[in-house]
């Protein structure tokens, strides 16, 4: 890994690509990952690279959804494990939530590649790849029949459209990871959590602790309030007064 100094301005973010790059060099990451990391990474520039007011209301539903699910996954791809697996491993585990390896650039080397890092995790990963979702068109089109087909709640991060509404479509409900509030992923799931990856899993974990001391009915109506159209809204207005502050060029 490169030798960044801790005090240069952009320590953090150059930390993230460092992972993508290391990713990529152990067959993790695809090249077209690394674009599509750039992406998100503008928009982590937009919001001021932190988590965000009206995200808050997005932890909320997904904890409180995950926890309400008869059969919940997380789907994982290749920039999701080199930036997160540790998170995702831990909460994973934590929760009693499997793990699908679903990849759009699909490979049987990097199904292996994205596996050995949740090696030492005690959690279930599915990869057998038994069944097609008839929905979606690409290779994110195969699934498990006991994970991602027979689950009720998928959560998808740093997708790029095609799975949330392919499985929309066959009846699931989709969280989904997205810093790009203008994305079709952001605005076809059911709930969308803008912010980085790298801050999404401790997050999310304290939410989930925090309602899991709460009853169905108490889920059921956080649910039944949130919309996730308006969230995205609220994102937006958000980066509009950032970019428009006399403080933002001080």
């Amino acid at each position: 890994m490169t030798d960044i100094p801790r005090d240069h301005p952009r320590y953090r973010s150059l930390m993230i690509r460092e992972k993508l790059v290391e990713g990529f060099k152990r067959g993790v990451v695809v090249p077209q990952g690394l674009i599509a990391h750039g992406r998100g990474e503008c928009f982590d520039y937009l919001i001021g690279e932190e988590t965000i007011e009206p995200v808050f209301k997005s932890y909320e539903a997904a904890a409180a959804l995950l926890l309400i699910s008869k059969k919940p996954i997380i789907a994982v791809n290749g920039n999701a494990a080199a930036l997160a697996y540790e998170d995702i491993g831990f909460f994973a585990e934590r929760f009693k939530i499997p793990i699908e390896i679903n990849l759009f650039h699909f490979s049987r080397e990097r199904v292996k590649r994205i596996r050995e890092l949740f090696d030492t995790f005690n959690v279930k990963i599915f990869d057998d790849y038994d069944i097609e979702l008839p929905t979606v068109s690409s290779k994110r089109r195969l699934v498990s029949s006991e994970g991602i087909y027979s689950s009720d709640t998928v959560m998808v991060m740093i997708e790029d459209g095609d799975m949330p509404i392919g499985l929309r479509r066959v009846g699931k409900k989709v969280i989904a990871v997205d810093l790009n509030p203008l994305s079709r992923t952001a605005r076809d799931s059911n709930i969308t959590i803008v912010d980085n990856l790298v801050r999404v899993f401790p997050q999310l974990t304290n939410y989930m602790e925090k309602l899991s001391n709460y009853g169905r009915n108490v889920l059921t109506r956080i649910l039944d309030d949130y919309d996730n159209g308006e969230v995205l809204r609220e994102v937006l207005i958000y980066i509009i007064e950032r970019l428009t502050s006399p403080e933002i060029l001080d």
